[in-house]
């Protein structure tokens, strides 16, 4: 097993600034070179307090801001414009940042693009459902609108 700092949040791990064991190839091939965790060490202690307070400044700071947010993200539909062919199939795929500038374009709130997860790859157009994990007591399903630009 390896001792290891998260950077990132990893569903399933933890948050930013956690300790956490892993097994050793899983701390090898995946989240280390990914960038989503560092090698535990004695001075690495030092970064997880920046780490923690970095999350902090980025979290939304109450519950009630958070359930207001969730509020106004429920509401409706937001939509996304990308290039696609005849039938509808995307060039690519959506990424977390198109959904967060499409939120923010909305006008239902500001996410960070780091707290969005999408089930399953977007590659067409159509409603898709996408969760943002607002605080640790709240997530927010979107339905997002994919169209085809002209």
């Amino acid at each position: 097993m390896s001792k290891v700092i998260l950077t990132h949040e990893v569903t399933g791990l933890g948050a930013p600034g956690d300790v956490i064991e892993v097994k050793n190839g899983y701390a090898r091939n995946y989240l280390v070179p990914k960038g989503f965790a560092v090698v535990w060490t004695r001075g690495g202690e030092k970064q997880v307090e920046q780490i923690k307070a970095a999350r902090a400044a980025r979290a939304l700071h109450t519950l009630e801001d958070a359930q207001a947010l969730k509020a106004n993200l429920e509401q409706g539909k937001v939509k996304l414009t990308v290039k696609a062919g005849r039938e509808g199939r995307l060039f690519g795929s959506v990424k977390t940042t198109d959904i967060a500038a499409a939120v923010s374009a909305a006008g239902v709130g500001e996410i960070d693009k780091r707290k969005v997860e999408i089930p399953n790859p977007i590659k067409a157009t159509g409603d898709h459902k996408v969760i943002v994990r607002l605080h640790d007591e709240v997530s927010a399903t979107i339905t997002l609108q994919v169209v085809a630009a002209k």
